[in-house]
């Protein structure tokens, strides 16, 4: 199975590169939007702006909504996860518009950004969450969280000043706003999950 990581210059793409070869996966990293065809599963991860992450994004995301309506199964991280929405608080960029919704701030009231470990108020814990509890912990790194239209996209929640959309579950679109990849055991159940999910499409 072949999951291609999109590379379009916001963050370090190897280490979750690394990971997802540990699931059994040729995870390989792509730079070109025409370096997608055939893939299995696509993971969109990213760390920094939203705006400069859509602009970079741009020649990617006709490509990426084609193989989603198509049914391959794509897996949104930290930023990669504010991406799949409309549009966010942060710059002026659009998102793939995949999911409905936007990004906002976190409270001011809580310091920015929300760094370190946290745990997971589980909504669902079938498909991308199986085997997770609310015990674990994992690896969080932003500012901003989503806020989608439908809350029924949402599998798990965090606390952090307030309840934000951690982990999404919908159609054969998933996401993380932590980073399965830095969360030890935890997050590489999430990551073999989703290797899962893609086998058996």
């Amino acid at each position: 199975m072949k999951a291609l990581i999109v590379n379009y210059g916001v963050g370090n793409f190897f280490s979750i590169e690394c990971a997802l070869k540990k699931t059994g996966l040729d995870a390989r990293i792509v730079v070109s939007p025409e370096e997608l065809d055939g893939a299995d599963g696509i993971v969109l991860p990213g760390v920094g702006n939203f705006g400069v992450a859509s602009e970079n994004l741009e020649p990617f995301k006709s490509t990426i909504a084609k193989l989603v309506a198509k049914g391959v199964p794509l897996l949104g991280v930290c930023l990669g996860m504010q991406l799949l929405f409309e549009e966010s608080e942060e710059g002026l960029g659009k998102g793939l518009g995949l999911i409905r919704g936007k990004v906002v701030r976190l409270p001011r009231q809580v310091k920015t950004p929300h760094m370190g470990w946290n745990t997971l108020k589980l909504h669902r814990s079938e498909r991308l969450l199986e085997g997770i509890n609310e015990k674990d912990y994992f690896y969080f790194v932003h500012s901003y969280y989503p806020k989608p239209l439908n809350e029924s996209v949402v599998a798990a929640e965090t606390s952090y000043g307030v309840d934000f959309a951690s982990v999404l579950d919908t159609g054969n679109i998933y996401a993380t706003q932590f980073h399965p990849e830095k969360s030890g055991k935890a997050g590489m159940r999430i990551l073999a999950n989703f290797s899962d999910l893609i086998a058996r499409r």
